[in-house]
């Protein structure tokens, strides 16, 4: 079970996250997951909400006198995916599901702001609550930062976040002190320029489709033989569109490719490489255009700062107990949080478990592996993730907030 937190905060916070699971929206359309945020943090008295936020993203302000202001954010998008879990609470809205767990980090940080304003005898400051849209196209934190986040709303002297991860509910799971905990990524959107006509008379085109099928193959080396072996780093081409009819050489083909890497350097080196031999398998080709590029995002490495995440962990392990706060090494899954950290603001960031002990010790055992994020059967075990985030990031709140006099 999860730690204790008032039913008077908990059961809103459950509620909020199964009707935010239950109605999810996609990037860039999230004006009802963002009324159902606000209206939560309006609720709470004392809250000044702002709406529109570099898109559809919200921005709360807690007050309570003068002192340091923390950041909480969360996500407001779900992804393009079916859901299989067979929750009962599953998404209502086909081809679209919370299959990351944004609305768990949503809950949660609702959770922890109404905990805060529960406890305002415990602090003194300003915690500053984000719900931020367009996490998963890596756009919505610069939107929001560009937007003036900072500017209106005062820069934070730390901002918090966490992410739903499957390994066991009721745990979190901090990088070691001054590594990454995620990867950086480029999104790199590729096209191959042929020359279409009839399949009978392949001699008359310039076939787009081999041009592609053959930079698919080739691409694989940037990481295979382009890449030092003790660098950690992945391309994949996920996207791969050409054509429509079997008998039709199409004029064009379209690759989607993710790049991601720990470093700045290797980013920008993997990225020049891509692109140098998409231009030269559509050379070899025969092209009569050069292809185009166009990288449609990309966010840096994700490093915790080391000073604040020594404090978040002494606070976790008082929290939940030594054996409840464990290590991850770093992952490759990306996360455009560390914009957040635009001119030095320190960033605190963990994972937190939301597989149930069943399935767990299922999988432990041989039986079915845990639904991964993304995956359509991705099931947090809410009633155990739910108190575990919001009293995490309460306490990781309350650490750098200033404490009230006695």
């Amino acid at each position: 079970m999860g730690p204790a937190v008032p039913r008077e905060v908990l059961r809103p916070a459950l509620e909020l996250c199964l009707d935010i699971h239950a109605h999810p929206e996609l990037s860039g359309a999230e004006r009802r997951t963002a009324d159902r945020f606000a209206a939560a943090l309006t609720r709470l008295g004392g809250c000044t909400v702002t709406r529109g936020v570099g898109g559809h993203g919200v921005a709360g302000a807690l007050r309570n006198g003068p002192g340091p202001r923390v950041l909480l954010r969360a996500e407001l998008d779900a992804l393009p995916v079916t859901e299989q879990s067979g929750l009962p609470y599953a998404s209502t809205v086909p081809g679209v599901m919370h299959a990351c767990g944004h609305d768990l980090h949503l809950a949660a940080v609702a959770g922890a702001a109404a905990e805060l304003a529960r406890r305002r005898d415990r602090w003194r400051g300003t915690v500053l609550l984000v719900g931020q849209p367009a996490e998963e196209t890596l756009t919505g934190a610069r939107a929001m930062l560009d937007d003036g986040l900072y500017e209106r709303f005062g820069t934070p002297a730390l901002v918090l976040a966490q992410h739903a991860a499957p390994i066991p509910a009721g745990t979190v799971a901090h990088a070691a002190p001054g590594t990454p905990l995620m990867s950086g990524s480029v999104t790199l959107d590729a096209v191959i320029h042929g020359r279409g006509g009839h399949a009978a008379t392949p001699h008359l085109t310039a076939d787009p489709v081999l041009a592609a099928a053959a930079a698919v193959v080739r691409l694989q080396s940037v990481v295979a033989r382009e890449t030092p072996p003790s660098e950690q780093a992945v391309l994949t081409v996920g996207a791969l569109r050409a054509g429509e009819a079997a008998n039709i050489t199409p004029s064009n083909a379209r690759l989607g490719i993710s790049i991601r890497a720990f470093t700045d350097e290797s980013l920008t080196r993997m990225t020049a490489a891509a692109r140098r031999i998409i231009e030269a398998e559509s050379t070899a080709s025969a092209c009569p255009d050069a292809p185009g590029f166009t990288i449609t995002s990309s966010s840096p490495p994700l490093t915790p700062d080391a000073t604040a995440m020594t404090a978040i962990g002494q606070a976790h392990e008082k929290l939940l107990g030594p054996h409840r706060v464990t290590r991850t090494p770093p992952t490759t899954a990306t996360e455009d949080f560390p914009h957040f950290g635009t001119g030095g603001v320190p960033l605190g960031y963990w994972l937190l478990g939301v597989t149930g002990a069943r399935a767990w010790r299922q999988a432990r055992a041989g039986g079915p592996p845990v639904p991964p994020n993304h995956a359509p059967a991705f099931a947090p075990d809410v009633r155990t993730a739910l108190p575990t985030g919001i009293a995490a990031l309460t306490a990781a709140a309350l650490h750098a907030l200033e404490e009230a006099p006695a």
